[in-house]
């Protein structure tokens, strides 16, 4: 299992993670047995949102002599009332939700710090200047929390949020399909099928701009929803017509700027190997690009979604490691030392490109590389 640093947090973290929400509807012995598969292929990011007691219980027991092998993503702000799910910005329901979590998951500390579920910005305005943010920096700074993150599916909220410098990482929704809607409140709205009707093309601003600057800020992401809910998995579910499999959405995510782990949810162990498959996948079956460009709608026509397709190049240029810099530089009236440094440490530049056009001809998605690499060359210099 491959690791990935979670931006400025510094954490090495498993690029495949487990997203325990499924645990919910499992008796302890299957969550522990999940749990042993995860750690048995190398997955040691678990997210805990659910406030559900004895989900709570059974994770805990599960980790009994292993806390040190796993870093927990643990929310605050999501409670247990009245025997339901209550997201709550009331301190004294949050901090008696909190301290249940710790207490239930056997530890004295979580390593991510979950502002829980913000989709509107009015709530995000009201968490940051006020005393619930008070109360996660004190949990940092007694040692409690380890690092501040954000969950959200509303990319302005995530923009806001990384701008203000007032989280270290997020947990975003990705997939491709989420990825062509723009921001919203309501995450229904990203379920619906009549959101995938009429114009639409490719990745919206307003999420490829986060990502890139999630990249530039060293904010890390990791990543829920990245199979929609399952809806990508059939083709009469998916609003592309077609299915994509585990190992294409999970590929999808990672190629994302900013991305050091998507987080799965699993039913059984089998479940787990689905998605671990994704470390010894064939470039074919990682291959979302080909699916999508294929299907009856919504096709990325023209844009770069770094998928490495147009390997291989004859003069060994890192052709979807280009873009990315380029799309980070682009975005700034000026380029930070750091992405320079980062550009000059390739093998090849983009200014060792010799327009021959193999790449374009394997792009599915049309994307003129030739060009693109003569921009780079000139912003880069």
């Amino acid at each position: 299992m491959k690791k990935r640093r979670l931006g400025k947090t510094g954490l090495m973290v498993s690029e495949i993670g487990l997203g325990a929400e499924w645990l919910e509807r499992h008796t302890e012995e299957e969550c522990k047995a999940i749990i042993d598969c995860c750690q048995e292929q190398g997955i040691n990011l678990l997210d805990c949102w659910m406030s559900e007691p004895n989900v709570r219980s059974n994770i805990g027991k599960a980790l009994v002599g292993r806390r040190e092998n796993w870093m927990i993503q643990g929310h605050i702000g999501s409670t247990w009332q009245n025997g339901q799910y209550v997201r709550s910005r009331e301190l004294p329901e949050v901090k008696v939700a909190f301290a249940d979590l710790l207490q239930r998951l056997g530890t004295d500390y979580i390593d991510l710090g979950m502002i829980h579920f913000v989709d509107q910005i009015s709530d995000w305005e009201e968490i940051i200047g006020g005393p619930f943010y008070d109360y996660v920096t004190s949990l940092k700074a007694q040692g409690i929390i380890k690092h501040i993150g954000l969950s959200t599916h509303n990319p302005e909220v995530a923009r806001r949020a990384v701008e203000a410098g007032a989280v270290e990482m997020i947990l975003f929704s990705i997939n491709p399909a989420f990825d062509m809607l723009p921001a919203s409140e309501d995450i229904d709205t990203y379920f619906a099928n009549d959101s995938y009707e009429g114009e639409l093309d490719g990745i919206t601003p307003e999420r490829a701009s986060l990502y890139q600057l999630c990249e530039q800020e060293d904010v890390g992401i990791t990543v829920m929803k990245g199979y929609g809910g399952g809806r990508l998995f059939q083709a009469e579910t998916s609003p592309f017509g077609i299915a994509l499999t585990p190992v294409q959405c999970i590929h999808y995510a990672l190629t994302r700027p900013g991305v050091a782990s998507i987080l799965a949810g699993y039913d059984t162990p089998d479940h787990v190997m689905e998605a671990v498959a994704y470390e010894t996948a064939s470039e074919e079956e990682k291959d979302y690009a080909t699916v999508l460009a294929g299907a009856p709608r919504h096709a990325y026509q023209g844009q770069c979604t770094y998928c490495g397709h147009c390997k291989p190049c004859p003069m060994n240029i890192d052709i979807a490691m280009v873009n990315k810099l380029y799309d980070l530089a682009v975005m700034q009236l000026e380029i930070p030392a750091s992405l320079k440094a980062h550009y000059q440490a390739l093998d090849a530049s983009a200014a060792d490109c010799t327009g021959c056009g193999g790449c374009e001809s394997r792009c599915p998605f049309g994307v003129p590389v030739a060009q693109r690499m003569k921009e780079a060359a000139k912003v880069f210099g």
